[in-house]
This record gives C-alpha cells, sequence and structure tokens, in this order.
C-alpha cells in the first residue's frame, strides 16, 4: 500500500503533513524526497505528525511524505547476534562498508544480509502439526547461539513442505504451512512491530539469580532471571563499566547492550572493548553471543526513542527461543529526554520538569516488558529477558522525574554514591540506600545451591554496615575515644567488609569476577574474624593487638585468589585465624 501525503511544517525532529488520511498511529513513513524514515504519532484530522529518526534540516513544506501501511519493525533471524546496529536497526558496519563513517539521510540499507548462506537443519517433517513458537529449524549462528528458527506467533496448521538439510539465505522459502486462512509461506527471517511485545504462554515467579560476578550484586542486592533493576548515579560514578561487568559476566545467553543517547566516546570504547574481550565460560569472543546498539548523543534524537524498543523486541526474539537475555540500556534518561523534546514539539501540556505527563507509563511498558516466561510453543521452553538500565539524574538529584518514576517501577535499586566514587571506592553502590526487592524469593535458592549459612552471613554483615554508620556520627560529634573496644571491634569488621569484599576491581584479571562460592567463603572468613574479635576484646585482649595480627594481610588479599583456588585459600585463612588468636590467649595468660 502507498499514498502521498505532503509537508506543511517541520518543527526540528516533529514534522506535520496534511493529504494523510487512512493513517494509523505508528505507522512508517518515508518523508521528503530523500525519504527519511519517520513514525506517525499524532494524528488530527487529515493531519498527521510524525518523528522523523534522521536529521530534518533542508525540509520543506510541500515535499512528499510516502505510507507503507505497517508499523516500526525490526527484522528477527541468523546474522544479529554479534551486529551492531543504529536506534531503527540499520548495521552500522556494513553501513560504514558501503557508504563511509558518515550517514546519508534517507539511506535504506537491510538490517540483515539478504545473500549470506546458512546451514539449516529442520527439525520437523511434512504432516507435522505446528503452532507459533514450535521450532521449525536451527542454525549454529555464533558457537554459543544456536538460532532456532520460530514458527510466528500467529501462524497453526500443518507441516506441507520443509526444505532439506543445507543452506540457506534467510529470503529462501524454507517450509510452507497449510493453515484454514491458506497456505503460509515462512523464511528464516521474520519481522515484529518494535512498540508490541511478543506473546509467551505464563509469565513465572522470580525464583532463579541473575548471577552477575560483582559481590555486592550477587551477596547483598541480588538479580534474577526476567527481572528489573536500575543504577541511578550523577557523572563520574561508574554506571557505563557496571554495565560493561554485567554485560561481560552476567549469568545469560545473549546480551543485548543499548547505548541510548550516551557520549561518543564512551560507545566507542564499548565497540573497541568488545569484540576483544573473551567469554568467561567459553574462552570464545564475547560478541558471539552480545548484540549492540549505538545511538549517541549526536544522533538524530528521536532515534533514541526508537532504540530501547529496539533491543528489547531482539531480546523477546531469543526469550522465545528459550535463552535467557540480559539487556543494558544506558540511559534511560536520555531517552526519556527524547520523550521531552518531541512532547514539547507536539505543544503537549507538560509535566514535572517539561517531562510529559505520560513519562511514567512509557518507563513502565518498557520495563514490563522483562520477565521469565514460558515461551509459545507445543514443547515446553522457559526463556527470559532481564533489563538493567542505566539513570543519569543531573547533579546525582535522585528526586528528579526520571529516577522517582524508574524507583515506582524496577525491584533492584543499586544506587551509585558520589561521595564513594571521590572516595576511589568501587563499585561506588551505597550499601544503605540501595536494596533487591527479589532477596526474599531467591532464599531458598541460596539455600539450596550455596550454603544454608549463607543468609545468616549476609544478615550479619548487613547489620554491621549499619551500626557502622550509626557510630560513625558518634565519632564525628565526640571522637573516636568515646567509643568503647566492643564498638570498635564494630567498626573493625564493617571495614573489612567494605575493603576486602564490597571494593572489587573492574579492571583486575581475577578480581573482576567472582563466584558465588567465593563470595560465601569471603563473607564466611569476615564473620568468623568478627566473631572471633568480639571473644578476644570480652577475654580482655586490647583491640590493639588484634589489629597487629598477621593473618588481616591474608584476609585482604583473598579477593585475588583464583577461582579454582578461593574455596582452600579461605579455608586456609580461617585456619589461620584459629591459631593466631589462640596464640593471642597464651600471650595473654603469660
Amino acid at each position: 500500500m502507498e499514498a502521498k501525503g505532503r509537508i506543511v511544517r517541520v518543527s526540528g525532529p516533529a514534522v506535520t503533513a496534511d493529504n494523510m488520511t487512512g493513517s494509523q498511529m505508528y505507522e512508517l513513513v518515508r518523508v521528503g524526497e530523500e525519504k527519511l524514515v519517520g513514525e506517525i504519532i499524532k494524528i488530527e484530522g487529515n493531519k498527521a505528525i510524525i518523528q522523523v529518526y534522521e536529521e530534518t534540516a533542508g525540509l520543506k513544506p510541500g515535499e512528499p511524505v510516502e505510507r507503507t501501511g505497517r508499523p516500526l519493525s525490526v527484522e528477527l533471524g541468523p546474522g544479529i547476534i554479534g551486529q551492531t546496529y543504529d536506534g531503527i536497526q540499520r548495521p552500522l558496519p556494513k553501513t560504514q562498508e558501503l557508504i563511509g563513517p558518515f550517514f546519508k539521510r534517507g539511506f535504506a540499507i537491510p538490517s540483515l544480509d539478504r545473500d549470506k548462506k546458512w546451514d539449516f537443519t529442520p527439525s520437523v517433517k511434512v504432516g507435522d502439526r505446528v503452532v507459533g513458537g514450535d521450532i521449525l529449524g536451527t542454525v549454529p549462528e555464533t558457537p554459543l547461539v544456536t538460532h532456532r528458527i520460530l514458527v510466528p506467533p500467529d501462524v497453526h496448521g500443518t507441516i506441507k513442505d520443509i526444505v532439506k538439510e543445507g543452506k540457506y539465505t534467510i529470503m529462501d522459502e524454507i517450509a510452507t504451512v497449510e493453515t484454514e486462512a491458506g497456505d503460509v509461506k515462512l523464511k528464516m527471517v521474520q519481522t515484529w512491530p518494535v512498540r508490541r511485545g511478543r506473546p509467551y504462554k505464563v509469565k513465572l515467579p522470580p525464583d532463579t539469580p541473575l548471577l552477575t560476578g560483582q559481590r555486592i550484586f550477587d551477596t547483598f542486592f541480588p538479580m534474577v532471571k526476567g527481572g528489573q533493576g536500575a543504577i541511578p548515579g550523577g557523572f563520574g560514578t561508574g554506571k557505563t563499566v557496571m554495565l560493561h561487568q554485567l554485560a561481560q559476566w552476567a549469568d545469560a545467553n545473549v546480551v543485548i547492550y543499548v547505548g541510548c543517547g550516551e557520549r561518543g566516546n564512551e560507545m566507542a570504547e564499548v565497540l573497541e572493548r568488545f569484540p576483544k574481550l573473551k567469554d568467561p565460560r567459553s574462552g570464545y569472543p564475547l560478541m558471539d553471543r552480545t548484540i549492540l546498539v549505538a545511538n549517541t548523543s549526536n544522533m538524530p534524537i528521536a532515534a533514541r526513542e526508537a532504540s530501547i524498543y529496539t533491543g528489547i523486541t531482539m531480546g523477546e526474539y531469543f526469550r522465545d527461543m528459550g535463552y535467557d537475555v540480559a539487556l543494558m540500556a544506558d540511559s534511560t534518561s536520555r531517552w526519556a529526554e527524547a520523550l521531552r523534546e518531541i512532547s514539547g514539539r507536539l505543544e503537549e501540556m507538560p509535566g514535572e520538569e517539561g517531562y510529559p505527563a505520560y513519562l511514567a507509563s512509557r518507563l513502565s511498558e518498557f520495563y514490563e516488558r522483562a520477565g521469565r516466561v514460558l515461551t509459545l510453543g507445543s514443547t515446553e521452553r522457559i526463556g527470559s529477558v532481564s533489563v538493567v538500565g542505566a539513570v543519569s539524574p543531573p547533579g546525582a538529584d535522585f528526586s528528579e522525574p526520571v529516577t522517582q518514576n524508574t524507583l515506582r517501577i524496577i525491584k533492584v535499586f543499586w544506587g551509585l554514591d558520589k561521595t564513594l566514587a571521590e572516595k576511589r571506592h568501587f563499585p561506588a553502590i551505597n550499601w544503605l540506600t540501595s536494596y533487591s526487592l527479589y532477596s526474599e524469593s531467591l532464599e531458598e535458592w541460596y539455600r539450596r545451591n550455596v550454603n544454608p549459612e549463607f543468609l545468616e552471613l549476609r544478615g550479619k554483615a548487613l547489620w554491621l554496615l549499619q551500626r557502622e554508620e550509626e557510630l560513625q556520627e558518634i565519632v564525628r560529634l565526640v571522637g573516636p575515644d568515646a567509643l568503647s573496644e566492643s564498638q570498635r571491634v564494630i567498626l573493625e569488621a564493617a571495614r573489612m567488609i567494605r575493603e576486602d569484599f564490597l571494593m572489587q576491581s573492574a579492571y583486575h584479571p581475577v578480581d573482576t569476577y567472582c563466584s558465588i562460592e567465593k563470595c560465601y567463603s569471603m563473607l564466611r572468613v569476615i564473620i568468623r574474624f568478627y566473631e572471633e574479635m568480639g571473644k578476644a576484646v570480652e577475654r580482655g585482649v586490647p583491640i590493639k593487638s588484634i589489629l597487629s595480627l598477621p593473618v588481616l594481610e591474608d584476609i585482604a588479599r583473598m579477593k585475588l585468589a583464583p577461582l579454582d583456588e578461593a574455596v582452600k585459600v579461605c579455608k586456609e585463612i580461617e585456619s589461620k585465624i584459629s591459631e593466631q588468636f589462640n596464640s593471642l590467649y597464651t600471650t595473654l595468660r603469660r
């Protein structure tokens, strides 16, 4: 279908066109002589207001607007893994190859390679009954991801024809399904509108952790597969580094990293760093299970609005295959700024700080597409999409609208603290303000898969950190001499938790990742030392003598123990603790 309107007004990325009778909301259009990509966001009579995803400078009234009759969609199929896209799924490496480092306006390029042949192995045969979500066949897309070619959600019937095992392009017809409405030809590629979530059977309860390899997350504020989390923080507090760490180490099959309105140099670091990184579990390049969506701050602002929908739609597609997907959005504040600018161009009534009144509902639409689900299909598969969004509040003010509306939705809050960052304590997560609403639902998992004692140790550690804050208030008011020996024990134990456990270097080859077993062993050592300190002080041992024990240096260095030796090292340190405290008691008796 094709019908033409004409431009009557241009206001930045918002273009008004008339003669658009019959248009639909969120319909994809081509704007102007250069056929810029746009999407209808408001309809008034025969006029339509379009947000254009490219630079609109030079557009003038009278130029044509072509309707396409379809919504903004993404292409889903083999070739998507390892790719770098812009906000509307144009492949950046292929674009650079064809036209150089700068986009030409209106330049159209397929999202997936039409010519590359893939090894397809059918999973069904002629006569089989299939429903939406069933697996037609598989393609070994990368060493880490086997691409499962799915029957589209709205198709069900009988396999009338299926190709043999062999090499095919994504545009070759691989199967014919006989349905009540007639025969449906299927290819390896399918499209899906970005603003509509892909369907599933049932959303499952959050009872499986998304292990990240970061001690403060996995121990104190855990995330689940299918969960929703946010990392708010001011400039320089380490949001981007934390998202890099999550992308590299999170226990997920597929990682989607959306750079939404971030600075070009930060996105360039991602593009340079990720292809060189190794997947920690397999040794293959990390890009063999990663998709990057790069939409930097100097790109057209409207494309930011599409970029997170592009990312989440690709995530749902791999979720439907039965994979666990981790999506990192950096940052949702820049996306909200795009909403604010478009809303201003539409002359809508502004809400708080100029953001549109529907900011909260748009944020909810995005985060609610996360989840761990029972997928469509006749065989049972479980997949998940976990979403972690960075928030960049101006001046680190967490009371601003984007942060506050995000907090109403998400279940995990990892709050970054500028004071900690200035003290060079990284990750700069504030353990007093952060929280996870998944902790209770994961208790059984920790008891079963780590150790029944783990939750008790975590509770003691959090109590010590809370007590330290209370005691520091006394120290600031009347000085450290006002503290008793037992209170100094608490301060020393809390210091060990902060410096020897919570501080973790993203750039150290060993400390960058910490397994949950190593987390438990390290925490057990510190709590054991705290308990022995308490007993020793009660028996009259001066705190000064305790703080001179050689084992303290071993405790400080245990984080650097290799994963395969960490449990053994921690047990040896526990033995040293017992020996050295017994030695103290012997000295005291003399």
